[in-house]
């Protein structure tokens, strides 16, 4: 689902992946459409590999996208332009046990906007993860099953 939406670094909003190229990549804009290269240089994240820190481990984006989705039955959050105060309640009603020390609130209204972007295009899809989960869970029904 994230593994081809990217972030980079000095540039807002969030992108998509067209194409790889030998010098870098050529990214869509979500919200414009626009297309753009970029080059080795800049600082390209994948979303799939971003996640947040919490009081036992880290937690991709994509469990903080899903935890949210839940709590909205799926619609957009609050403004990630709400106050400080506002967005730091949000988060923990969200994401319980993340870590204070280490996510400040600019993470948080940036996670927040990244979520109300993909949410607002309609590319935020969980099915793939819950019929991993399911497959994951068939599997063990049979290894017990075959065990018995």
């Amino acid at each position: 689902m994230l593994k081809d939406i990217l972030a980079i670094t000095g540039e807002p909003g969030l992108y998509k992946l067209v194409s790889k190229t030998p010098k870098g990549v050529i990214v869509e804009n979500i919200e414009t459409g626009k297309r753009m290269p970029f080059y080795a240089a800049a600082k390209i994240s994948a979303l799939e590999d971003i996640a947040i820190f919490t009081e036992e481990d880290d937690l991709p984006l994509k469990d903080i996208f899903k935890a949210i989705s839940d709590k909205e039955n799926g619609g957009p959050s609050i403004n990630h332009k709400s106050s400080k105060d506002e967005l730091i309640a949000y988060f923990q009603e969200v994401i319980p046990n993340y870590d204070e020390d280490r996510v400040y609130p600019n993470h948080i209204k940036k996670v927040i906007n990244w979520y109300n972007l993909l949410q607002k295009h309609d590319m935020l899809d969980f099915s793939e993860e819950e019929s991993a989960e399911t497959e994951d869970e068939n599997t063990e029904k049979d290894d017990k099953n075959e065990n018995d």
